[in-house]
């Protein structure tokens, strides 16, 4: 589809705003702020997107209008003076690209905890707590509302100084939505009961900040149009309260939502995850225009190109939203002017993003390491001023990020792989139906490979003299690990692994325990297969929180799965030994806490207990290596080239290539500074190091081979 005619491509004009296509990035907190300030880190994000050609880019998710609401993560603090430089910076930057800049702003309401930052009280239109932050709210007075109005207000006002094209309001699980949730307001009129007071709150804060800000300012609403709760709100409801907001001729925008986020399980149905469906309430968004006559703009999990453009085209929304996959790919659009969607790094919905938010930690991609980290990592790689021979032994994600960053840089690649086909542990983890996606990762990267003519040697089980005779300038081991399960006192000899029952080397028994010490993945996708075969279950943790690495929203569908099915869950015990009896096992049970002792009756049990890194080769090459393995770990976090590659290469067409072993490397290449050994360089990446996670084996390749 050429781009006159994409509808995608179209431009929207919003109020006196002409945004230049029809795709956008919505509100959302990476968690990137410092001291609650959008400094450089959170600038750098948001520019990366708008020089790809993104309409418009919205900041915060959300902003905190209020001293007694305060962020659970790390948000922008829109209640300071000292926000105004920083998003004036942030929205300069991003409209040199002719980028659009909004701001969601935000009181939270009981969806946060008084033990944070001043310790004020939390308030809500009622005393009912939020599960998911625990807190139980203040019910508001007068003055609480009054305030609160204000802060809204003076908040606006600090965006519009600071030059953002508009800001929007958030009403879903937040402040504003607890007033119009009939779950959440217990207030008497004017403020409670009938809708029209439950909205009247909104409305006046609205009306406030028109008042500071003009009526030129764009100003939307992103709501909740259904919560599909009982006793929330409803979709007739939701759909009366648009009609108010649309009526009031003081909003601009609607930016539907359906769902709650009260709940672990209500936000992952919300925001969804991998192996739920795409685009699930887009119809829903979409039939918001049946009640009002200003634009709709929606999104939720809209992770792909061709989806959003039946959005568009249909009729549904005005502007799409492609939030996670812009995470996954900040330059969609270019690539879609350019006639290259196949090269879009899809957003797989593995959620590692969004999860690590709600644990505290920052939002990364679980394959674009660059994503968050734009000051110091490329999102597009620059050719090497030396070509150089580069072997990469593993094909998993780690092996093939190396061998596309590498190949990118116009290197001569090299992969070897012992098994048949790429992915390594992806493979495995993507047998599970939920976790399919996944396989995106190693298909995106297996085509950027051929596209770059890497050279694939499957069924090569690599040793010491296989990679030496491909004379390389640098070796890449990224040979993963192979699960450990001898953590036993006794009875290690008696057990599998999770990754036993994944493969299907390993029937489930009738009665099984899984004991999981490493609370990831692979653990309950073992317990799905075990499960689903009619066998009685129970998964133990001596942890005291269940399945930690695979965080809230990810745990989600395994729980509605698992808890449907004859299965116990036990945390704060510990698998010490396991012996036979008869034709079956007996399991002793301990606990960290001490001073327990119990005995399980079963027939198998499963150990998951990570894995420990395939290093032999690594430490046969080690030896023989220019930098002995070693890495300069100051260099690799400031995103610089590991000391023996700073110095240039001089070509020397003329030197035989040596023939000792440890000094092999390519004749057409050239030395190593003056003061290094010569010889290849040697590093290892992803598990083949350490028990980790995709991301951090994706992450280990590309700064470690940006700049081979």
């Amino acid at each position: 589809m050429s781009p006159e005619n994409d509808p995608l491509l179209q431009p929207f004009q919003l109020k006196h705003l002409r945004l230049k296509n029809r795709l956008m990035i919505t509100s959302h907190e990476p968690a990137y702020p410092e001291d609650g300030m959008p400094k450089a880190k959170y600038r750098a994000y948001h520019v990366e997107r708008a020089k790809a050609g993104i309409a418009l880019t919205m900041t915060a998710g959300s902003a905190a209008v209020s001293r007694d609401s305060p962020p659970v993560f790390n948000n922008i603090l829109a209640y300071k003076d000292e926000v105004v430089p920083w998003m004036r910076e942030l929205t300069d930057a991003c409209h040199e690209h002719g980028a659009a800049v909004m701001i969601q702003i935000t009181h939270l309401g009981r969806r946060t905890s008084w033990s944070k930052a001043d310790w004020l009280p939390v308030v809500s239109p009622s005393h009912e707590r939020e599960t998911s932050h625990r807190a139980f709210p203040k019910k508001m007075e007068d003055w609480d509302i009054a305030r609160i109005i204000q802060d809204y207000a003076d908040a606006a006002e600090r965006m519009q100084a600071a030059g953002v094209d508009g800001l929007e309001l958030e009403a879903y699980g937040h402040l504003l939505d607890q007033f119009w949730s009939p779950a959440t307001n217990a207030l008497d009129a004017p403020y409670g009961g009938a809708l029209e007071n439950r909205v009247r709150f909104t409305l006046e804060v609205i009306a406030a900040i028109r008042k500071r800000v003009g009526p030129d300012f764009i100003v939307g609403v992103r709501g909740v149009a259904d919560e599909v709760r009982p006793g929330g709100l409803t979709a007739e409801e939701g759909a009366g309260i648009a009609r108010y907001l649309a009526r009031s001729g003081m909003v601009d925008f609607l930016n539907i939502i359906r769902g709650h986020i009260d709940t672990d399980a209500g936000l992952t149905d919300v925001i969804p995850v991998q192996g739920m469906a795409s685009a699930p309430h887009l119809e829903f968004a979409g039939g918001l225009r049946a009640h009002v006559d200003i634009p709709i703009f929606h999104a939720a999990k809209i992770q792909d190109v061709n989806t959003a453009r039946f959005a568009i085209a249909s009729g549904k929304l005005d502007m799409v939203g492609m939030t996670r996959a812009h995470m996954a790919d900040p330059h969609i659009v270019r690539k879609i002017m350019q006639g290259r969607e196949d090269t879009i790094r899809p957003c797989v919905g593995g959620n590692f993003c969004l999860d690590r938010i709600y644990a505290g930690g920052e939002a990364y991609c679980i394959h674009n390491p660059a994503t968050g980290r734009e000051l110091t990592m490329p999102h597009t790689l620059q050719k090497a001023d030396v070509v150089r021979k580069v072997v990469v032994v593993g094909a998993g994600p780690a092996g093939l990020e190396a061998a596309r960053v590498a190949s990118e840089r116009g290197h001569r690649v090299v992969v070897l792989e012992a098994a048949p086909q790429p992915g390594g542990q992806i493979r495995l983890t993507a047998q599970s139906p939920r976790r399919r996606e996944m396989h995106s990762i190693i298909d995106w990267r297996m085509a950027r490979c051929e596209e770059q003519g890497v050279e694939f040697r499957f069924n090569t089980l690599a040793e010491a003299d296989t990679v030496l005779a491909l004379e390389p300038d640098v070796v890449i081991v990224a040979t993963g690990g192979l699960p450990h399960t001898e953590v036993l006192q006794s009875g290690n000899d008696l057990v599998v692994s999770a990754w036993d029952i994944l493969s299907g080397d390993a029937k489930p028994g009738r009665k099984v325990l899984l004991f999981d010490d490493a609370g990831d993945h692979a653990a309950l996708q073992a317990a799905e297969v075990i499960a689903q075969s009619g066998s009685h279950l129970e998964i133990m943790t001596p942890d005291r929180s269940f399945a930690p690495e695979v965080m809230a929203m990810n745990l989600v569908p395994y729980l509605r799965s698992l808890q449907k099915r004859d299965v116990v869950f036990t945390v704060t015990f510990r698998l010490t030994s396991v012996r036979r009896e008869g034709e079956g096992l007996l399991a002793t049970v301990g606990s960290d806490y001490g001073g327990v002792s119990q005995i399980r009756s079963v027939d198998q049990v499963v150990v998951n207990h990570g894995t420990r890194p395939l290093d032999e080769l690594y430490f046969a090459l080690k030896p023989l290596s220019s930098n002995r393995g070693a890495v300069d770990y100051d260099a690799l976090i400031a995103g610089l080239p590991q000391p023996l590659l700073r110095g240039k290469l001089q070509p020397e067409p003329a030197l035989p290539a040596p023939t000792d072993a440890a000094g092999l490397h390519d004749a057409a290449c050239a030395k190593v500074p003056a003061d290094a050994p010569e010889g290849f360089m040697l590093f290892r990446i992803g598990d083949a190091v350490s028990a980790r996670n995709t991301h951090a084996a994706i992450y280990d390749a590309l700064r470690l081979v940006k700049d081979l």
